[in-house]
């Protein structure tokens, strides 16, 4: 007769080892930093009550996070109600759900997480409002995964009841300690994330001594741009729709007054906590906002709180499943929904400076520019006058550079004949010319080898007149591009017509730079 075993089972619970994993996370410094500041607002707001009934209706939530470079360590501190005796041991045990998931902590990790993410050793000390003891555990990540230890001791000293606070410093950062740079960074995501509570007086975050505050974005007010001379309308809108099912959106959108490759986009929220968009790195799906050299990149922003949808565990990104594409499409019908079209306005409007202001500046630039004519113009038109005209006719093709740039080609019909143009950039210095031009029609050779005409615009990028003009981030390439082909095309054009004096070729100039060239 077989003998009975016990029913087998499997101990499932996480290993201490899993925290030396936690170090290889994807976090960001700002993501990383934000996990402690969520702990002390979920404190704050779960105990909002007993905090203002000690302190007064006018007591806020103060979190300080002070980088210490000298000692490689972040301290952050907090005002909030402190870790409870009953909490303390699901607080410190990897991957222990909260009994109340709704608030800002509800994968049992932030704090964990990102302790292990910047440091190999750390520790807390905290009071919890209304008991007798301060708590200070330490964690020393290394050790304990050596000797697998699932006790920490937890050291208790007496303490005044109306105490409350946490301080956890995070020791041995290593290459995790921020840089200047990063740091910069830091304020600038972490005044983001918690914009609707820095807006609220709720919070007050301080970093390295520096109370964070979050700047608004001016409005555009505008009339619509194929209306000029209509009223005035301030370009935002509320947003608001549902997807059923406890999935719903509502924020605002709206245009910049002044445009930003940086900082327009829309800022995605869950629980009035920033998950998505935040500084620098805002959201903005092509979808929506077209490449990055579209004037809606530029422009369009807005805030956007989203219920029902998950987030990821390090609470920096959503979890759309499969609903991203219904939420743009949605979002986008709102957006261009009479009688604000947003999209629209972004894309056609075009700031215009005051006159007053184009007036001073055009006196600027006009005598600076006159100055330099004056100095440098008769060397060099001189010399080039007293050697005659060129009455070399372009060649047929400009050999290509092994520095090229890019290169773009594209089909046209004028009149009765197919015209092939090639737009090419190079970044060879030993090119002289800022613009070369290439025409086979011009050369005997290429002439009934092809019905098309083929014409090659060829502009140098390191020529000294685009170095000193084309931004410090080149952010006026496209210009230099756009009117080099402008200059082609006219000067071919006005060839091709028998064009003897300068006024044909400045007809066709002017007419392809405010009818052709101007548009997005």
């Amino acid at each position: 007769m077989k003998s009975q075993e016990a029913p087998l089972a499997v101990n499932i619970r996480p290993e201490v080892t899993i925290l030396s994993v936690l170090q290889h996370l994807n976090y960001k410094p700002w993501f990383a930093l934000a996990e402690f500041v969520d702990n002390s607002l979920a404190s704050f707001l779960r105990n909002r009550d007993g905090l203002k009934a000690l302190h007064g209706k006018d007591f806020k939530l103060r979190v300080e996070i002070e980088m210490s470079p000298d000692a490689g360590a972040i301290v952050v501190r907090d005002n909030a109600a402190g870790i409870s005796r009953m909490d303390f041991p699901r607080a410190f045990r990897p991957a222990e759900l909260p009994p109340d998931r709704t608030g800002l902590c509800e994968f049992g990790m932030g704090m964990k997480s990102a302790a292990c993410w910047f440091a190999s050793q750390w520790r807390v000390r905290t009071k919890a409002l209304g008991e007798p003891e301060e708590r200070v555990v330490y964690f020393d990540i290394g050790d304990i995964v050596k000797k697998k230890r699932e006790h920490l001791e937890v050291v208790e000293t007496p303490a005044n009841p109306n105490w409350h606070y946490t301080e956890i410093t995070l020791l041995e950062l290593g290459k995790r300690f921020p840089q200047t740079k990063t740091l910069k960074k830091i304020k600038d995501h972490l005044a983001s994330i918690y914009r609707v509570f820095i807006r609220r007086r709720e919070l007050e975050l301080v970093v390295d001594g520096e109370p964070l505050t979050y700047h608004e974005p001016a409005v555009l007010s505008a009339s619509y741009y194929k209306d000029p001379e209509g009223s005035s309308q301030v370009w935002r809108k509320t947003i608001e729709f549902d997807f059923g099912m406890g999935q719903k959106v509502t924020g605002f959108a709206a245009l910049r007054k002044e445009g930003s490759t940086t900082h327009a986009g829309f800022a995605l929220f869950r629980r009035d906590r920033l998950i998505e968009g935040s500084g620098d790195e805002t959201y903005r799906p092509i979808e929506i906002f077209g490449n990055s050299n579209s004037y809606r990149y530029q422009r369009l922003f807005g805030e956007l709180h989203i219920e029902g949808f998950q987030v990821s565990h390090t609470k920096d990104g959503f979890r759309w499943e499969d609903e991203e594409e219904a939420f743009l499409e949605i979002l986008r019908d709102e957006l261009e929904k009479a009688p604000l079209n947003l999209l629209s306005q972004a894309e056609g409007y075009r700031a215009r400076p005051p006159r007053a202001t184009t007036e001073r500046k055009a006196e600027a630039a006009t005598k600076h520019v006159t100055e330099v004519i004056e100095r440098d113009v008769p060397p060099v038109l001189g010399r080039d006058l007293a050697k005659g005209p060129d009455t070399t006719p372009p060649p047929a093709e400009i050999p290509k550079s092994s520095l090229q740039a890019s290169e773009q080609t594209v089909q046209l019909k004028l009149l009765s004949q197919q015209w092939e143009v090639t737009v090419r950039t190079v970044v060879d210095p030993a090119v002289g010319d800022w613009l070369r031009i290439a025409d086979s029609e011009d050369d005997d050779r290429c002439r009934g080898t092809s019905d098309a005409r083929h014409l090659t615009i060829v502009v140098s990028l390191e020529h000294p007149f685009v170095s000193r003009f084309i931004g410090a981030h080149q952010e006026n390439m496209e210009l230099f591009i756009r009117f080099a082909v402008a200059v082609a095309l006219a000067q071919i054009a006005a060839a091709d017509v028998g064009a003897s004096g300068p006024q044909t070729p400045l007809l066709y100039l002017n007419n392809l730079l405010r009818e052709a060239l101007a548009n997005p």
